[in-house]
């Protein structure tokens, strides 16, 4: 008798789980608008929404390869599966027509669509919840007065337990602190609106925090550097990696054209965060330098005046490695602060050159920059196809021998493998 009470006990607690979990996971739905019931394209909201879509890399991340930008459908690899971006046209089928206003605030602050859906947290909601609501309506119209476009979205691609969505409510529970973000009165007013967009629809933190084993970025280690389809997102702290201090004036510089001579290009998914910074303003983009400055509180160089790049002697090099080096490298990389039509620096200023895994160097010597050539920025040839992997492998490791203070790489050919699999992203 003793055993079916706590059988029945177990049975009990187990159903009330599951009932309180599903009662803690569902959202109703939210009404559906007709077409007559889209906002008015009101010309300063649509401005304002588009510098802002373009501060928070929507498109890119809403956009697959040869698509419409905002139609959605590119693959988001994460640790647990792929997650493809949604469309964000205001198609009533397979975009976000159907959608009120209050739907939208409530998928940027909460993680919830229409329908009431969990939203996985590839989409940054953690950090949107701390926008406004003006800049959420500003987004909102932005993106309904963009023509509609039909789409249907692959399934995501997730292991299981995480293709159950409504798991998503309790990584909330653990994870998403609902707050907006109060001005401090110790600041500048640039450094509170670039600490704004930093920590709100810009999500600077989703790359450059490293995050824990459920994917939720590490309070305590914000700005410490993480990764990003593959790169590395290099600390923005003050464990920054940059050879010399950042500046205001040089990262606003850096931001908005990709480009900077005294630290080089910016490349892989940051490419595409500074071709979108070069569509904001100049006064937010400059916010935004403000505050990412503050963050690493690197000493100064004397008078300013930038250190002169590393440039050891490399015992025992192959006249292999050295060949590649001088016909490959060595034109462009020239080692003086002056710059080619490639706008190429030295190595000696390289972050990747000097972080601890070789991520980033091996994946420009194979695909090399391109990401603003139409536009007379730096570029850089894809090696890919040209060098052997064991010249890879060398001529890395050379360029790490010779820029920096720092002990061989231990994995460079299995970064070359990892960067096959992913496929270009220059």
């Amino acid at each position: 008798m003793r055993f079916r009470q706590v059988i029945f006990g177990i049975i009990a607690v187990v159903l009330l789980a599951v009932i309180g979990g599903y009662a803690w996971t569902w959202r109703p739905a939210l009404a559906a608008i007709s077409a007559n019931q889209k906002p008015a394209a009101d010309k300063q909201a649509v401005r304002l929404g588009a510098e802002l879509a373009a501060i928070g890399n929507c498109a890119d991340c809403h956009t697959t390869i040869g698509g419409t930008p905002y139609a959605g459908g590119r693959a988001i690899p994460t640790p647990f599966g792929t997650i493809y971006a949604s469309n964000l046209t205001p198609d009533p089928e397979t975009g976000i027509g159907t959608w009120s206003e209050e739907a939208f605030r409530r998928a940027m602050r909460d993680g919830v669509d229409r329908e009431g859906r969990q939203l996985y947290p590839a989409f940054p909601y953690d950090h949107f919840t701390k926008a406004t609501d003006a800049d959420i309506h500003a987004l909102y119209v932005f993106l309904m007065s963009k023509a509609p476009v039909k789409n249907s979205i692959p399934a995501n691609q997730l292991d299981f337990p995480f293709n159950y969505r409504p798991i998503v409510a309790g990584w909330k529970v653990l994870f998403l602190r609902e707050a907006s973000l109060e001005p401090d009165p110790g600041k500048s007013a640039e450094w509170n609106r670039g600490r704004y967009l930093v920590e709100g629809l810009g999500h600077c933190g989703a790359c450059h925090t490293p995050r824990n084993a459920l994917g939720a970025e590490r309070r305590n280690s914000a700005y410490a550097g993480g990764v990003a389809e593959g790169w590395n997102a290099p600390p923005l702290n003050a464990a920054s990696l940059a050879a010399h201090r950042w500046t205001v004036d040089q990262l606003a510089e850096y931001l908005s054209t990709g480009w900077h001579k005294l630290h080089g290009a910016a490349a892989g998914p940051m490419a595409d965060v500074a071709k979108n910074l070069g569509q904001a303003s100049d006064g937010d983009v400059r916010a935004i330098a403000t505050y990412i400055a503050s963050l690493s509180q690197q000493p100064r160089t004397a008078n300013n005046v930038p250190p002169t790049p590393r440039d050891n002697f490399v015992k025992n090099v192959s006249p292999e490695v050295a060949a590649i080096y001088a016909g490959a490298c060595a034109n462009c990389h020239n080692d003086r602060n002056d710059v080619g039509p490639s706008k190429a620096v030295s190595l000696g200023f390289s972050t990747a050159v000097r972080q601890a895994d070789p991520s980033n160097t091996v994946r420009v010597i194979m695909h090399g920059i391109h990401a603003y050539q139409t536009n007379g920025g730096p570029y850089m040839p894809a090696f890919d196809g040209i060098l052997t992997d064991r010249q890879i492998i060398s001529l890395a490791q050379y360029v790490r021998a010779r820029y920096t203070d720092q002990p061989e790489w231990t994995d460079v050919k299995k970064e070359i493998d990892k960067a096959r699999r992913e496929g270009v992203r220059p």
